[in-house]
């Protein structure tokens, strides 16, 4: 059970904050002052600790800065009555994780107390892997407690172990190529090689040399042969993104492969044999395809031996907060920070956004929170759709300076980029997520779409 300290002189806010905490499934540890607050930390050693800046004796601040001499990772919440925004923002120079202004609701102090716990939580843990020497595998990576992403977890199981085709369907940036890695990384094949293959990122005329290789002389520019996807994945697993973008010429060989475990490179006649599982994705509902007679029934259900399909993040906001906290601690490892978690309010911006990118959208985001916090939590956050988000300001769509006043010339670049991104995403949806279709609605090509969509964060 997570133990949390409060530190205050006021006998009655203690009595208050000790039933809110012990209803909310914490034990509550008291103390009316600075002395007695350094002597239960260190018997007690809590999790949070609730701390009123104006205490007999010992001041806050000074309290504060003998808690992070005896343990820098105990979160400490500071707690005001005069609204002074000043001595917060100090303590908070000194690693406190928040503060909250008396009076306060019931649902203001457990939001702060549930965020604080998840980051203390997820230190410990870091703590653990780190004292039984564990590496991070891919299953790790996939995280999430909702009841939806357990369902996931759950058919990656059950599919594993088999030699069925697996077909994973969800919206870009759900997770389809982690959810791959993690059936090939717990199926027999797992010593040996994954391929991905993005379909949709591989020029029309250049498919089959990329799938099935070529012999020198096959074509103007084969100067050496090259081994193809099919080639490299064999004994192992063949990963096929956005596979309704593979041309209907291509469906078929890729048909015949899946059932005679053969190919021929280009300009060769020669069988080679191969051994290789088949895990594909889409965007969009392979079935429609099929009805609209732009995929192959009979390959449809060659693949669709085994179905996965993975949620939307707005399915499954509960898992928001421990993503985000993960982000962090891998951007604070690529840029070399010590960024130490998010502060409430921000982190209910984050659920309360929906998303349109996903997981991939979210850790962008966060890297780029990660990136431009100097010390301490995140505090301010920049949604990637031009919603900005400061602690104690309002919401202003487009960017701000220093003074909290709005630029126009970034509110124009913002506005554009929401029209750019709702005019790509309704073509999406007209295309049925296609990618192909969805560039020709556009009249732009495929590649041009993708990297449009990549800088949008779709």
């Amino acid at each position: 059970m997570d133990k949390i300290l409060i530190v205050d002189d006021d006998k009655d806010i203690r009595t208050v904050l000790s039933e809110i905490i012990t209803t909310e499934g914490y034990e509550a540890i008291v103390a009316g002052d600075g002395k007695k607050a350094i002597k239960e930390i260190k018997v007690h050693s809590p999790d949070l600790v609730l701390l009123d800046l104006k205490l007999p004796g010992m001041n806050g601040m000074e309290v504060l800065e003998e808690i992070k001499k005896i343990d820098r990772d105990i979160i400490v919440i500071i707690l005001t009555g005069y609204g002074v925004i000043k001595n917060a923002v100090q303590a908070m120079k000194l690693g406190a994780f928040d503060y909250l202004t008396k009076p306060f609701t019931y649902e203001e102090i457990t939001e702060k107390i549930k965020a604080a716990i998840l980051v203390r939580r997820s230190k410990r843990e870091d703590e653990d892997l780190k004292r039984l020497g564990e590496k991070s595998s891919i299953t790790k990576l996939f995280i999430g407690e909702s009841p939806k992403i357990m369902h996931v977890l759950n058919r990656v199981a059950t599919a594993a172990p088999t030699s069925m085709s697996v077909l994973i369907q969800g919206e870009s940036g759900t997770g389809k190529e982690l959810i791959a890695r993690m059936i090939h990384e717990k199926s027999l094949r797992h010593n040996n090689a994954f391929i991905a293959v993005d379909c949709g990122a591989i020029p029309e005329n250049l498919f089959e040399s990329e799938l099935f290789g070529y012999e020198k002389g096959a074509f103007t520019g084969a100067d050496a042969k090259k081994e193809g996807k099919f080639e490299s994945a064999n004994n192992g697993t063949l990963f096929l993104d956005e596979i309704t973008n593979l041309p209907l010429p291509l469906q078929t060989k890729l048909l015949r492969i899946i059932q005679e475990r053969k190919i021929h490179r280009l300009g060769s006649t020669r069988e080679i044999k191969i051994d290789i599982r088949i895990v594909a994705a889409t965007n969009t509902v392979l079935s429609d395809e099929v009805e609209e007679e732009r995929f192959r029934e009979d390959l449809y259900h060659r693949l669709n031996e085994f179905t996965i399909k993975l949620p939307a993040l707005r399915e499954r906001k509960e898992d928001i907060p421990i993503l985000a906290e993960n982000f962090v601690k891998e951007a604070n490892l690529e840029f070399n920070k010590k960024v130490e978690g998010i502060i409430a309010e921000v982190m209910k911006s984050l659920v309360d956004y929906r998303w349109p990118g996903n997981v991939r959208e979210l850790r962008n985001a966060i890297r780029k929170a990660v990136l431009l916090t100097d010390f301490g939590f995140i505090r301010e956050f920049e949604l990637p759709a031009s919603a900005v988000f400061n602690v104690g300001d309002n919401y202003f769509p487009g960017n701000t300076n220093m003074n909290g006043e709005i630029s126009f010339q970034e509110t124009i670049k913002q506005n554009i980029r929401m029209l750019e991104k709702e005019i790509i995403e309704k073509a999406l949806i007209q295309a049925k997520n296609n990618k192909s279709r969805a560039a020709k609605i556009l009249q732009i090509d495929r590649m041009t779409l993708y990297s449009k969509m990549k800088s949008l964060g779709l």
